[in-house]
């Protein structure tokens, strides 16, 4: 006969087990008018200095190792947003530019036919660039071991050395920064963007080409004339613009200010549309 068993003996609850819930599945990339349009709310990012950037782009990692990458561009006349990478020629930060003007340009991928006339073209015309206080600055998420490799290719196959630091941004934090991977593009690859930053910091232009079509160099020479002769003389220069051409005198904001300029010697249309002429970039005048 079994004992009775005593009241003070517990025994323990069955266990209860409960289903594991099923894996979420990654949302679809948010469409950038959605980021855009919230780039203003949350925790915001560095600038090249201390002032916080409002539009700062995030690369987002789910289960399966994808990148959802939330694209943002920074804006021009702001300071340019701040970092620190690893580059062909040791780890550089923006920062260390200060007093030069920097072109800041990605490009997709080493050992590309395309992106290999772009560094030749670059390299030739960094003289030109140095001549103008201005630095190249290249990157792709390629590794720092690809890039070296890379750049000792177009040495040994093409007779040009690249006498300018190339980051290496796997992480795709500098890419991110400035919003240069469009996904409707690619989702991995860096874009062919271009900023130009001037000598304290600030963004002052932006070129986005798309994957299949190189740059124009002669263009960004003379973007760079342009914004330091509208920096140096307070002009704005017309379509097609060449250094030692006719500049655009601002419009008047006064009655007293169109009276004025008759007497200045402009070459005016109207009172509203003036040319001059300013000593070309280089020039002592």
């Amino acid at each position: 006969m079994q004992a009775a068993r005593s009241k003070s003996t517990r025994w323990p609850r069955p266990t209860r087990y409960r289903r594991a819930p099923a894996p979420s599945r990654d949302p679809a990339p948010t469409p950038i008018t959605a980021y855009l349009s919230a780039a203003g709310s949350g925790k915001s990012g560095c600038r090249y200095g201390t002032s916080p950037s409002p539009r700062r782009n995030t690369v987002e990692h789910n289960t399966t190792g994808d990148y959802h990458i939330q694209t943002a561009l920074p804006r021009l006349n702001a300071l340019a947003p701040a970092f620190e990478a690893e580059t062909t020629h040791g780890r550089l930060a923006l920062e260390d530019y200060r007093g030069t003007w920097v072109v800041l340009f990605s490009h997709p991928a080493d050992f590309t036919p395309v992106c290999t006339t772009e560094f030749i073209e670059f390299a030739r015309m960094a003289p030109a660039l140095k001549e103008r206080n201005t630095e190249l600055l290249g990157l792709s998420i390629d590794s720092i071991y690809s890039h070296l490799a890379w750049v000792q290719a177009i040495r040994d196959k093409f007779g040009v050395e690249i006498p300018f630091p190339v980051i290496a941004d796997g992480n795709r934090e500098v890419a991110s920064l400035y919003g240069m991977i469009n996904p409707e593009e690619s989702s991995t690859e860096t874009s062919r963007c271009l900023f130009v930053i001037d000598d304290k910091g600030v963004l002052r232009a932006m070129i986005y080409y798309p994957l299949t079509t190189g740059r124009n160099t002669d263009e960004i020479l003379r973007l760079i004339d342009a914004l330091q002769t509208t920096d140096r003389h307070r002009v704005a220069t017309p379509a097609n613009w060449r250094p030692g051409e006719s500049v655009i005198v601002p419009p008047p904001r006064t009655v007293e200010d169109a009276e004025a300029r008759k007497d200045l010697g402009y070459e005016c249309t109207d009172w509203w549309f003036c040319k001059t002429t300013v000593p070309a970039p280089g020039s002592k005048g």
